[in-house]
């Protein structure tokens, strides 16, 4: 769509509102407004500049008659115009409009050709590709058909409805009919209006069995993308499924089947959830059978798993972490299980946490790794590690359980930090890690890749320090990390880096440290400029060279995100030594 609307306005059609439909058999989109006629106009080509284009007696230069021959016009027919590169010959041509009717079939067939598709499929003996193979084109002006052909199908006023209730010819008398035309015959074509039936539908029957939905716009909008006329349908499963942790049993309700949990009130899952088929059905036990026929496998699956998994205390996969490379410059997952031990153990000693469960819990975080649910389920990371260490005969002390979860916590950019400070303290050790070891080998992401993540562990890291209050010096911190890096493994971040190696180890640390603040910096740049904070705040936080630096950025973060100061038309003035070295000028 946004190909066709540039390729429409690049050739002068002035174009109002797009509106743009989808769903898995159809792509369209709508114009309310465009003319039929281009608009005449004049195109200009660039010539020499005057003193590479007239010799020493005012004669044309080989090169400006060169031009001119290109543009297949004398030399009498250029002008002389003045440009911000100074004056040059330059070609004016006065263009006549050309219909749309005449315009438009290539543009489309630009269009669908520079669409990103990741695996396309040839059919029959064509050179072309697509997503899948083309069966009808309907390509409208108002009431005209505009004749055009892709893939070899010609344009008609021929759509097609949902292909099990209204499986027919929609006859679409003109462009501004095209959506209601494919209502009747069963097609919901606006994809928001799509997603507006779902939630609708989903309530409806989430009253009637008595939960709560659990459903985010990505599920939302992975149903949207599969069905043309969505319509939910409650369903049930074998209570005895709920001994698994209900993490597991929802990972494989959404990421499997698209189905949509219910929670009671207290956010425990229920024994029920709701599917969206993508039609009315006359026998809709057929279906709510089907759904509850498919899902019982899978929960099986995840079951056996469980009760495997609990067979082997968790502490037990610690020997074989040692077998698995993190990064082979920086060795295995037990030896980053260790660094994380330590640097934890000497964070918890500074705040004031059991410095032995920090290093207890930073010892058991990857042990879940090699559990046969995470293997399945891998996003479960974390959160079986929780599970299995507060089960078995000798479970772990449920601070040292729950930290073993909210290490990773926040896991995306919208969610919280860890709640307890034992988490915090995880947390920031796993991050300052990973980053440390990631720039000593030279694993800095640049441009739009970031294969690591690092933006945000960086992101986390930062905000886990100013909202959990911790009042730790970030640059110590960093150094501490990388003095755990083995020395050999730097050479290759020095070099990305452009740090000298001749300088002594304490010196390439130093720097390398600097490195990764400035890096985390910017991380917070984009952070809080999304919470509205003013975009200079924190370019003076860096200069401010304070020893306790990320104290100071607390109390920047804490201003600048205040609703009260935020909205104060004297914010910026500061009210403490933070707030001065931070606040916009």
């Amino acid at each position: 769509a946004e190909a066709v609307h540039a390729g429409l306005s690049a050739r002068g059609f002035a174009l109002g509102d797009a509106r743009h439909y989808c769903t898995p058999r159809r792509l369209a989109m709508y114009l309310p407004a465009v003319a039929a006629q281009q608009a005449d106009g004049e195109t200009r080509a660039l010539g020499p500049a005057l003193a590479a284009a007239l010799d020493a007696e005012g004669l044309p230069t080989p090169a400006l008659r060169g031009f001119a021959a290109k543009q297949g016009v004398d030399v009498a027919a250029l002008t002389r115009e003045a440009t911000d590169k100074g004056e040059r010959f330059v070609l004016v041509t006065q263009r006549v409009g050309q219909p749309l009717a005449v315009l438009l079939p290539e543009i489309l067939a630009e269009a669908i050709k520079a669409l990103p598709i990741a695996k396309p499929m040839r059919w029959g003996d064509h050179a072309w590709s697509f997503v899948r193979p083309l069966h009808w084109l309907v390509v409208l002006h108002g009431d005209q058909v505009i004749e055009a052909e892709l893939f070899g199908i010609r344009s008609t006023r021929h759509s097609r409805g949902h292909r099990f209730m209204a499986d027919k010819p929609v006859w679409i008398t003109d462009a501004d009919a095209y959506a209601e035309a494919l209502r009747a015959a069963k097609v919901i074509a606006d994809p928001g209006a799509r997603r507006a039936r779902i939630r609708d539908e989903v309530a409806r029957v989430a009253a009637q069995l008595g939960g709560m939905p659990q459903m985010d716009d990505a599920l939302l909008d992975q149903i949207a993308n599969l069905t043309e006329w969505p319509v939910a349908i409650g369903c049930s499963f074998d209570e005895a499924f709920l001994a698994v942790p209900q993490e597991a049993l929802i990972s494989t309700m959404v990421a499997n089947q698209k189905f949509v949990p219910l929670l009671d009130g207290h956010g425990h899952l229920l024994p029920r959830f709701i599917g969206v088929a993508n039609i009315e059905s006359r026998d809709e036990t057929q279906i709510h059978h089907g759904y509850e026929r498919v899902i019982r496998p899978r929960f099986a699956d995840a079951k056996f798993f469980f009760d495997e998994d609990l067979k082997t205390p968790l502490a037990t996969h610690q020997k074989a972490l040692a077998a698995v490379v993190d990064q082979p410059a920086l060795g295995s997952l037990w030896d980053k299980s260790l660094r994380v031990a330590e640097l934890a153990r000497v964070i918890a000693n500074r705040v004031g946490v059991d410095a032995a469960q920090a290093a207890r819990a930073a010892s058991l975080a990857k042990c879940d790794l090699l559990t046969r649910m995470v293997g399945e389920f891998p996003e479960l990371q974390g959160v079986m590690g929780r599970t299995y260490a507060s089960r078995g005969d000798a479970p772990e002390v449920p601070e040292v359980a729950a930290a073993l979860d909210e290490i990773y916590m926040p896991r995306q950019a919208g969610d919280g930090i860890a709640p307890s400070t034992l988490g915090r303290v995880l947390a920031v050790a796993e991050r300052a890690d990973t980053l440390a070891g990631l720039f000593a080998i030279g694993g800095k992401p640049g441009g739009a890749k970031d294969p690591y993540a690092l933006r945000r562990a960086a992101l986390g890291l930062a905000r886990t320090l100013i909202e959990g209050g911790l009042q730790l010096d970030t640059r110590g911190l960093l150094l501490e990390a990388l003095d755990a890096i083995p020395e050999a493994a730097l050479a290759a971040g020095l070099k990305a880096a452009k740090i000298a190696t001749a300088l002594d180890a304490g010196a390439r640390r130093a720097v390398l440290a600097e490195e990764i603040e400035r890096f985390i910096v910017e991380r917070l740049r984009g952070y809080y400029a999304e919470q509205g904070s003013p975009p200079g705040c924190s370019r003076p936080c860096w200069r401010w060279r304070h020893p306790a630096w990320w104290t100071s950025t607390g109390v920047c973060a804490r201003w600048l995100t205040s609703p009260m100061r935020r909205n104060a038309p004297h914010w910026s003035r500061p009210t403490s030594a933070s707030a001065t070295s931070c606040a916009s000028r």
